[in-house]
Order: C-alpha cells, then structure tokens, then sequence
C-alpha cells in the first residue's frame, strides 16, 4: 500500500478518525478523579470496556495481515488459534479472576508475591517488563512501523515515533480508562470494516458457495492430519494450551482489564464478550484471505492478501479508513502495553522497593516517566529489528513466545491449583527454567551443526517443557520439607448470576458446533 493509494478523500477521513480519536481520550481523562490512579481506572471498567480492551490488545496490524496470509495459504486451520482460546479465557472468568479480584491486586508479580513471597514477585516483575519491552512494544512497532513505512515513505524510527506519540499521550494522560474508553471506538470501527471487506469480497466471488467451489476442500478444516507441517492436530490440542494459559490469564497487558473491573460479576461478562468476539477473527481476518486466493489465486505474495483485497475491492474514501483501522490496531495494543509497563514498574518496583509511602500523585509521575523511558527503549529495539536483515522475524518471534510461555504457565497453574509447591520450586522455574526453555529454542531456530534431528513441532516441544517445569517443581517442593510455603488467596465470589452462567453456556455451545461444522 503506497501512498499513491491514498487520494485526497482518504486523508480526510484518515484526519476526522484521528481527531474522533482524541476527543475520546481527552473525555475519558477529563472523566477520571484527579488524585486516582492511572492503573485501574479506579475499577469502573464494564463489560464491554472489559470485552473490547482484551481483543484490541490481542489484535495487532501484524495479526491481521498474517491472518489474511494464512487463510490465502492453508484456509481456516489457523483459526484454531482465536477459536480454542475461549477455553483459557473461560478459565480466566472463573479460576483466576476470582482470586486476582478476591486480593486485590494492581499487578499479576504482586499476585504471586502474596503465593510465594516478594522474591517471587521481584522475578516476575522483571520478567514482566522484559516480556513487554519486547513481545508487545517492540514487535508491535516493527510490525506497525512496516505498514507506516509504506504508506507515508518515511523511515522506521520516525513511524514507530509517531506510533508511540499516540499511544504514550493516552496513556499519560488518562491511564487505563482513556485507552479502555478509546479501545471501544476503535475496535467497533474495525469490525465494520473488516466486516464490509468480507462482504464485498464474497459478493465479488458470487455468493458463498462459489466461495467453496474455487478453493481447495480442505480450505474449511480445522484439525489437519498429524502428517500435516504446519497444522498438525495433535501439538495444536496440546501445546496450544500452554501459551493460551500464558496469554489470557498470567500476561499483565491482557489480564489488566479484569483487574480494573467494577466486580467480578462485570469481570466475567467481560471475558465471556471477549470469547465472542474472538469468533469474529476468523470471518473478518482469515476469510479475506480465503476470498482473496479464489479472486487472485496467482498472487506471488501472501502476505500481500489483505492489502491487496483492500486495494482492488475498495473505493477511494474506504482506503482510509482502512488504514485508520490498521493504525487503531497498533494504538490499542501499544496504548495496553505501555499502561502494563508503567503499572508493573511503578508498583511492584518502584513502590515495593523503593518508595512505599510514596503519595498517589507521586506514583502517577513516576508511571508517566516509565511510559516515556519504555517507549525510548521500545524504539531503540525496534530500529535495532528492522536492521536485521533476511530474516522472517515475525515468526521466529511468534516461535519464541512459544518458549517463553512453559515456565509462567507451570508456576501460575501450579501455584493456584497446589498448596504444596514451595517458593523455591517457583523461582527455580522462573530463573533456571526460563534459560532452560530459551536456550532450548535457540537450538531449536538455529540448530548447529552437530545437533541435527527431526524435532517435534514447536507447540509440542512448548507441551514436554512445560511437563518436564511442571515435574521439577513437584520434585523440588516435596524435597523441600522446610520450603517457604503461603497460602494460595482466597477467591472472591459473585452472586450466582444466571444471567453469567448463560452467556458462558451459550458461548460454549456455540464454539463446540463451529468445531463440528468446521471438521
């Protein structure tokens, strides 16, 4: 996409979406009280703040065009990764929010410093940031700042600035209710859109059996044979698990929004909202690659699907707003991010550690300064990739998250489930079992010379480093008779709300029959 498919009506439109945007942020923050945090939008989140927030920070630029990518080259199969997710969210609703809300916390490490001690909580915290830094403020900009690249023509540390500049100003200003309230407008608009592609591309193919009879049978699978390469059915159902678990219910940018619920009864229909709209991934992502592979099957390059689908099928006008949407992706994942970042360093750091009768106003300036010392540090990482050359870093990346995820999914599952596991075990898992799990995908990405066997597929070898993290620390805490040993906190319930419990039934159902439908 380059600029000189932007004409004059798509800047307008590009500049009214802009400025829609900061009215919003300016009113969300005018909405906050003056002395209340930044952090937890003073637990006033709702469910549809709740709903909104969670996918918006899931769906990134990046996530779009490789969805697109993935539907013109293998079809639905990878919608397994927005589909299955329901099952984690769920155990978001249900195990972990309660105890999260029950202890009132601002911070998953602080979490973990009530279940294991503050040392425990120290290495997560760093360990947090450092996840941060990287996967979601790192990435995202290079993602983003390709995409900015292309359209404006302007170098990469200019366009992950501007990206940044955004996404810093809500989240300074108003914290985490500017960029929940902003993640509404945003993500509604990208449903309208992307949805409007969908259409028109399935009008442009001749209806939705046309659709069926241009691609491939297989298209519209979901479980592949475990001969298959990329999908297999088996390392899916296993080792999806363990970055789901990771993902939805221990990362501090995706769970903050739960946090900063009005209660847990608003919490858990706020998950349940997320469970739907992740349905929506797979017609408004991975289907116009689908369509677009039955209009132009020759394309040379997948990646290029969704901006070709955009170009071809769009008229002047609906360009920009299409790169509105793709620029509101990247503020919403970057505005969540940055307000983790600060929230994490400020409280379990800063306050912890450092400053423990610090006043409210103090902790607001010291996570502002955070949100400008991360951003700088983001930008200098990303500068830093995008020198990188002759590298597919997008999925040595997505593979990476693969082995970053065993140690935190083990510790957090372990440490809600038993009683029994010990401090050390945890930390143990945290440290030795992080470098273990890293170094492990090293070799995997980069195998030298005299390591060359047939590995398993990543999710499965994400699966046995969890097993092998989860038996160490069973191992370690029953040896450890004397071990440092708290009790796990107690969960708060809401009042049984039939109302809860429907909508997660409903979503249920629903998701077992896409799965029927879809095999």
């Amino acid at each position: 996409m380059n600029s000189h498919y932007m004409q004059g009506l798509d800047w307008v439109i590009l500049a009214v979406y802009f400025a829609i945007l900061l009215a919003i942020g300016l009113w969300a923050s005018m909405k906050r009280k003056k002395e209340s945090s930044l952090f937890l939008a003073d637990h006033s989140l709702r469910w549809y703040h709740i709903g909104f927030s969670m996918w918006g920070t899931n769906v990134g630029p990046s996530m779009l065009i490789a969805s697109a990518s993935a539907g013109f080259t293998t079809g639905v199969v990878s919608g397994n990764y927005a589909w299955y997710a329901f099952v984690f969210i769920a155990l978001l609703a249900f195990v972990f929010a309660p105890r999260y809300l029950g202890a009132n916390i601002s911070t998953l490490p602080e979490f973990m410093g009530l279940r294991f001690g503050q040392s425990t909580r120290n290495i997560l915290a760093w360990y947090t940031i450092v996840t941060i830094i990287i996967s979601w403020l790192a990435l995202t900009l290079f993602a983003g700042g390709i995409l900015i690249r292309q359209v404006f023509d302007i170098p990469m540390w200019l366009s992950a600035s501007i990206l940044l500049l955004i996404s810093a100003f809500f989240t300074m200003l108003g914290g985490l209710k500017a960029v929940a309230y902003t993640n509404v407008y945003q993500m509604i608009l990208l449903i309208v859109v992307s949805a409007t592609l969908t259409i028109v591309g399935i009008s442009k193919v001749g209806g939705i059996g046309a659709l069926i009879d241009k691609v491939p049978g297989d298209y519209w699978v979901l479980f592949r044979p475990n001969s298959d390469e990329a999908f297999p059915w088996l390392p899916i159902i296993l080792g999806y698990p363990i970055m789901g678990v990771w993902f939805w219910c221990t990362d501090q940018s995706m769970v903050q929004p739960v946090l900063a619920a009005k209660d847990l009864k608003e919490g858990q229909k706020g998950t349940n909202f997320t469970g739907w709209l992740k349905i929506l991934d797979v017609p408004l992502y991975i289907l116009p690659g689908i369509i677009c592979f039955a209009l132009y099957p020759t394309l040379s390059n997948p990646d290029e699907a969704y901006l070709t689908m955009v170009e071809n099928l769009f008229p002047v006008g609906m360009v920009g707003l299409v790169f509105a949407v793709l620029t509101a992706c990247l503020v919403s994942t970057i505005g969540s991010a940055l307000n983790a970042l600060s929230t994490v360093f400020t409280m379990d750091i800063y306050v912890k550690k450092f400053n423990p009768e610090a006043s409210q106003q103090r902790i607001n300036h010291v996570g502002r300064m955070v949100t400008v010392v991360g951003s700088v540090i983001a930008i200098t990482l990303t500068v830093a990739i995008d020198s990188i050359k002759g590298l597919n870093l997008f999925n040595v990346f997505q593979s990476v998250l693969g082995f970053i995820a065993p140690p935190m999914t083990a510790v957090f599952l372990l440490g809600v489930f038993w009683k029994g596991i010990t401090t050390r075990a945890a930390n143990l898992a945290l440290t030795a079992g992080t470098a273990f799990c890293l170094i492990v995908g090293i070799l995997y990405l980069w195998p030298p010379e005299w390591l060359h066997f047939a590995w398993p597929h990543f999710m499965l070898l994400s699966f046995y480093l969890f097993v092998i993290l989860a038996a160490m620390m069973i191992v370690v805490s029953l040896l450890d008779k004397n071990g440092e040993r708290h009790p796990i906190p107690t969960p708060v319930y809401a009042q049984r709300s039939g109302l809860v419990i429907g909508l997660w039934v409903a979503l249920f159902v629903v998701m077992i029959a896409l799965y029927y439908i879809f095999n």
